[in-house]
């Protein structure tokens, strides 16, 4: 359902009305697309606090009078008089910083010997989501902790492109490279020779996650219930990939998953979910199990299954649907909201186990409000409140949550493990 405030705060009359009563005025995000691939003008670098960061392989700049994007390298703020430096480093260039465009803070992680550093760098996920939430104008900020700069590549790419216009807030860890990544043939189908599978691919988020894999190359397979057996065929169809019907809670998923993919496994998404909203006073223990069931049980032994049959092979990935549902709660969805919680659980718990003993990273997107036909289907209201009450003061589409997906899918992405990233154009709801 097309967002019509969006489309109307965009006219003279929209934003003369909406200024005047005090209202939002979200601006259009630009999102990748194949004639215009890349953010509209340069990269600024700067520095607040001593740093020996190497980011020469970024194409930065000096100065620039309207950057695309700034990148401030704030991993040497050791103590409150460096923070002084981050707000002289940002506070000349924030507004001059183009519409749609990226602020990104390189971090480092608080260290537990010195709690003048840690209090130091954990002052920058307070500033930076606080600068995400009044930057206005299409324009995100985000905060990276990393301590190799080589290892956070394709994250910073991924950051500072088109492809990350709803991810904003958000705090990402980066850890320790392992060991060197050779770049792909062709850096536009990083994916190549890879085989993805997309639980609940036939629709919605699922059909743009496939859609958006299949891009970067990977040959896909799309699956879902029975009863969505021809829409899968037709979206693996149409991209080139095949189509696998199953019931994902039946108690030999895994074994018939695995049986399909006899040559092995290199992107496993798990995108299926369903909701059965009710207030806990209200909810039978039938819809509370069948939730619980496909998004997080199904979950679990899928992936217990394919990790000990060896079907997700080395350099694997591993990326799950959690929600801010789970993350900040949500009235009539306890079942849904333990369910996502859960998820998150899992991707912190398995994410070292699974990288040390299968070379596989196990991450989570959690989507906020994404415009698709099952919010169409909200009351009017709730929709509308559901889509403002961001800093970006709109809602998301499906290809935000998928191009989520594709970065963490990256070859490149190894030392990206045990994250659970929002796309929710930082939500005011627990973010």
């Amino acid at each position: 359902m097309a967002d019509r405030y969006l489309s109307f705060t965009g006219t003279a009359p929209g934003r003369f009305l909406t200024r005047r009563l005090g209202l939002p005025q979200p601006a259009p995000l630009r999102r990748w697309s194949p004639g215009q691939p890349e953010l509209d003008g340069e990269t600024l670098l700067l520095t607040a606090g001593e740093s020996g960061l190497d980011l020469s392989f970024l194409p930065v700049k000096d100065a620039s009078d309207r950057p695309a994007a700034v990148v401030l390298d704030a991993t040497g703020v050791r103590g409150v008089p460096d923070l002084a430096e981050v707000h002289a480093a940002l506070h000349p260039v924030v507004r001059s910083v183009a519409a749609s465009g990226r602020v990104i803070v390189l971090g480092a992680p608080p260290a537990a010997d010195d709690h003048h550093q840690a209090a130091a760098q954990q002052a920058l996920e307070g500033f930076t989501r606080s600068l995400g939430k009044e930057i206005g104008r299409g324009r995100t900020v985000n905060l990276v902790r990393l301590t190799d700069a080589r290892a956070a590549e394709s994250t910073l790419r991924f950051l500072l492109s088109a492809k990350s216009a709803y991810v904003s807030g958000q705090v990402i860890g980066v850890g320790p490279g392992t060991g060197r990544v050779s770049p792909p043939d062709d850096p536009a189908r990083p994916l190549a020779g890879r085989t993805a599978l997309v639980t609940g691919g036939a629709r919605g988020i699922g059909e743009a996650v496939a859609e958006t894999l299949a891009r970067d190359g990977a040959r896909v397979v799309v699956l879902d219930v029975p009863g969505a057996e021809a829409d899968a065929r037709r979206v693996a169809g149409r991209l080139g990939g095949t189509a696998l019907a199953l019931d994902i809670t039946a108690a030999d998923a895994g074994a018939r998953i695995a049986a399909a993919l006899p040559d092995g496994l290199d992107v496993l998404v798990h995108n299926a979910g369903i909701t059965r909203d009710r207030r806990l006073v209200n909810m039978p223990a039938d819809r509370w199990s069948s939730v619980l069931d496909v998004n997080l049980a199904a979950v679990l032994r899928t992936t217990d299954a394919l990790l000990a049959a060896g079907t997700l092979r080395s350099g694997g990935r591993i990326v799950a649907t959690a929600s801010i549902a789970g993350l900040a709660g949500n009235a009539g969805q306890t079942n849904y909201g333990a369910s996502k919680a859960g998820i998150a659980g899992l991707v912190r718990s398995l994410a070292p186990r699974a990288l040390a003993e299968h070379g596989v990273t196990v991450n989570a997107v959690a989507p906020g409000f994404i415009e698709t036909r099952m919010t169409a289907a909200v009351p009017l209201l709730i929709r509308e409140a559901g889509r403002r009450m961001t800093s970006l003061g709109q809602g998301g589409l499906p290809v935000d949550v998928a191009e989520t997906t594709a970065w963490l899918a990256h070859p490149a992405s190894g030392a990206v493990n045990g994250q659970v990233v929002r796309v929710c154009g930082q939500s005011l709801l627990g973010a």
